[in-house]
């Protein structure tokens, strides 16, 4: 069952934050979904980011895809994780005053991972960290046409998901930033940077995990 979207403008640091909810009602936790990098066409309509929302529904989260500065109504311009980050935090802040003080999931795609991962170190130093993370296609290292991404540490049981055939972010960018870390990284044979013909296996991945 596909819920219904709902579109609210919140107040953010610089402005307006465009977002859409999908409220499964009664939800148990709260996902909060990072869209691709925006000067790259990124929005929260991509189809990984509504994959990632969908699954989040149906284990009972509402789910939460803001649209980045400069995307949509959301007010401000790109500035490089930083200001997302803030915005991020801001959703999660007024997420809390209308669901109630729920588990936070964060899951991002590309360069919405990249952020999140600012995001998950930003709210362990307030003393609330996210419940779990999902990051898919992370933005990690040298990327091709943009920059380099200087991920953050995350906890031993993030959810890592990366394509084998992955040309804008390279598989080996993400093992790079994982090996340190301990991190495992759950590789999608075939799988390229958009999923395509993959996102069922997001969807398995994730909720197989959640699960256990």
């Amino acid at each position: 069952m596909r819920l219904a979207a709902e579109h609210v403008l919140i107040d953010g640091p610089v402005g307006k934050i465009e977002i859409t909810v999908e409220n499964p009602g009664a939800p148990r936790g709260i996902a909060l979904v990072a869209h691709p990098h925006p000067l790259f066409g990124g929005g929260n309509t991509n189809k990984v980011v509504q994959t990632l929302a969908r699954t989040f529904n149906h284990l009972d989260y509402v789910a939460l895809r803001p649209n980045f500065r400069g995307v949509g109504q959301t007010a401000g311009e790109h500035d490089d994780g930083h200001g997302e980050s803030e915005d991020l935090l801001a959703v999660i802040a007024e997420a809390k005053c209308r669901y109630g003080n729920l588990p936070v999931a964060l899951a991002g795609f590309s360069f919405g991972a990249y952020v999140q991962t600012r995001v998950a170190e930003a709210l362990c130093a307030l003393g609330h960290p996210a419940q779990r993370l999902v990051l898919v296609g992370t933005a990690s290292g040298f990327v091709e046409g943009a920059r380099l991404y200087q991920t953050r540490t995350v906890p031993s049981d993030t959810i890592v998901i990366h394509g084998s055939e992955d040309t804008t972010v390279p598989l080996a960018n993400v093992i790079a930033w994982a090996r340190p870390l301990d991190l495992p990284v759950v590789v999608v044979p075939g799988a390229d940077h958009f999923f395509h013909r993959r996102l069922h296996v997001i969807r398995e991945i994730v909720s197989r995990a959640w699960r256990h």
